[in-house]
């Protein structure tokens, strides 16, 4: 299938997505079928909510089994907010759910400042990344990720103390921010994953 798959989890920020997919003039689909998200082109993950949500909605739709597939395929996977968290063992969100394990660490809750943080914050690239411009990206995030290999770690961002703001690991591009609601920071990082030169 040469589309781009939005994976539909009953949850999460998917019409936003699906505006920068059709802004961009890319073909895409929102679905949970099985055999779309395996034979995809590209597979974005969006988040919003609750890690336990997320993974009790996977596990309801059988799609635990297929994340894990596509990811080990090597189908180019992108993960935004709880679709980055959910990549990795555990969260402090949901002590007795474990997360999908594709990735060694955990997520954390942050300790200091106004939780969560909501708003515009400084994205920094690291040695790992790829896609991210150095720029002002929109965050909504009580929770942040702690990958136990920190040369995956592609972007980290302040907030009462340095963050990781992004993961980079093979085919596995995944944010903590939200690039479709990041305005030009966001387009750029989306034509950048994509491959679009304009």
């Amino acid at each position: 299938m040469n589309k781009t798959v939005i994976v539909d989890y009953d949850a999460g920020n998917l019409r936003s997505v699906a505006n920068m997919m059709t802004f961009l003039n890319i073909p895409f689909e929102i679905t949970s079928d099985k055999d779309n998200i395996l034979n995809a082109q590209r597979i974005i993950f969006p988040g919003q909510g609750h890690f336990m949500q997320a993974m009790n909605n996977l596990e309801k739709k059988g799609l635990v089994p297929v994340i894990k597939e596509c990811c080990e395929k090597g189908i180019p996977f992108l993960g935004i907010c709880i679709g980055l968290q959910i990549l990795f063992e555990r969260s402090e969100e949901a002590p007795n759910v474990g997360g999908l394990g594709i990735l060694n660490g955990e997520v954390k809750r942050f300790k200091q400042g106004k939780i969560p943080q909501i708003g515009w914050n400084k994205v920094i690239p690291a040695p790992a990344n790829k896609y991210i411009p150095e720029d002002y990206f929109y965050y909504v995030n009580s929770y942040y990720v702690v990958p136990e290999d920190e040369n995956i770690i592609s972007a980290y961002t302040d907030y009462n103390g340095r963050f990781c703001a992004a993961v980079q690991s093979g085919n596995i591009t995944a944010v903590q921010f939200h690039p479709e609601k990041s305005s030009e920071a966001g387009l750029k990082f989306f034509k950048n994953w994509f491959g679009i030169n304009n």
